[in-house]
């Protein structure tokens, strides 16, 4: 068991409507603005702070308790084998309610505090988040601003292309991994390729498709892929308004053209509905959290799954051919689409979930299955 615990300063979290919220500080001490959101879960900060989607945002966890459990190592030679889903944190700054000064798992290398403070990224304890959580539903989405010594002004990272900040620069390869990655793995006598749009992808999407036996090409965001080969597209999540992504779904339309199976999932299913010709909508809050009920509007059946997005499909824009796959059960905004002849189809919610939980993960068996159908 280790502990960090020492005297904090206080600081404030002021949103744009003019509440203040105080709390203490951990991390980094330093002033910051971005959008604040909240997001439920009762485990999983090392991947939701990774979370490329969560770019640009304060974040708030609503489970009381953050840190018990430590941080674990990123290890250089496999840094996709931890649970982390990018290579930084990209949150703006977090907010929780009871930071836990001590931490113990047999996996931790260091403490929640320390690993904020090493990438530069500011945290409150001791806030009253579900006060904090309630204001966000009554009135949305807000900016904000974490003051520490320093005032500045209020920020919104959606006017930014936030998607252009966590794309990869380069073409990446990935390939099968072993059995110790996935005890599930799922074998296959021939070997699909599959490029990954990179938006701002997740590291468990590539480890849900490298488990199952396919080569992943991972493209930047903005990469033409007309002369890349591969066997079917998967189109990634990723942070702000996928309005900003207009070279991404000019690429797509022509992918498109050519019939290869498409996957879309989060900002992905949004980029596939723009380049089909729907529109897409901001939500008043968001939704982000491991317990999001998604009913299949085929079978009536409904899926438990996790979820990060702002932005959704406006439906009532679908084009001829085009129809809701799932929804919402909570609001019955829209969860996915799919094209009626055609191998497209998108999920707003996150079938790699990583904690959790998993109801979803067939959705990558029917992608490859259908990739396989068509020649590979």
């Amino acid at each position: 068991m280790s502990t960090d615990r020492k005297e904090r300063r206080t600081a404030r979290l002021v949103l744009e409507d003019g509440s203040v919220f105080e709390g203490r500080l951990f991390g980094k001490h330093e002033s910051v603005a971005g959008e604040v959101v909240f997001a439920t879960g009762m485990v999983g900060y090392p991947e939701s702070l990774t979370d490329p989607s969560y770019r640009g945002q304060i974040l708030v966890l609503t489970y009381p308790l953050i840190g018990n459990y430590g941080v674990p190592e990123r290890t250089e030679s496999r840094p996709a084998s931890a649970p982390f889903e990018s290579d930084r944190i990209q949150v703006t700054a977090l907010v929780v309610s009871d930071y836990s000064e001590e931490y113990s798992h047999w996996a931790a290398k260091t403490s929640l505090d320390s690993w904020l403070a090493k990438e530069g990224v500011p945290a409150l304890t001791g806030v009253d988040t579900r006060r904090l959580t309630r204001r966000l539903r009554e009135k949305g989405v807000m900016l904000g601003k974490v003051v520490v010594d320093k005032d500045l002004p209020f920020f919104d990272p959606n006017t930014k292309n936030l998607v252009a900040e966590v794309s990869c620069g380069k073409t990446v390869e990935h390939h099968e991994r072993g059995p110790e990655d996935c005890a599930k793995e799922v074998r296959r006598s021939t070997t699909p390729t599959i490029a990954v749009l990179d938006c701002g992808v997740k590291q468990s999407i590539i480890r849900s498709l490298t488990a199952r036996g396919a080569k992943v090409v991972q493209v930047p965001w903005d990469a033409p892929l007309s002369d890349l080969k591969f066997d079917g597209l998967l189109i990634s999540n990723g942070p702000g308004d996928p309005k900003m992504c207009g070279k991404s779904v000019e690429n797509i339309r022509r992918v498109m053209r050519r019939g290869v199976p498409i996957l879309g999932i989060c900002l992905g299913n949004q980029l596939l509905a723009l380049a089909a010709g729907a529109d897409t909508y901001k939500l008043t809050y968001g939704h982000r959290g491991q317990n999001q009920p998604c009913v299949n509007m085929d079978t009536g059946r409904c899926y438990i799954t996790s979820q990060n997005h702002g932005y959704a499909v406006d439906e009532r824009t679908l084009p001829p051919n085009w129809e809701p796959l799932y929804r919402n059960a909570n609001d019955d905004t829209n969860e996915g689409i799919m094209h009626r002849t055609k191998p497209f189809i998108g999920v707003q919610f996150h079938p790699e979930a990583s904690p959790g939980p998993v109801d979803a993960a067939f959705i990558f068996d029917e992608f490859l299955a259908a990739v396989s159908k068509l020649g590979c």
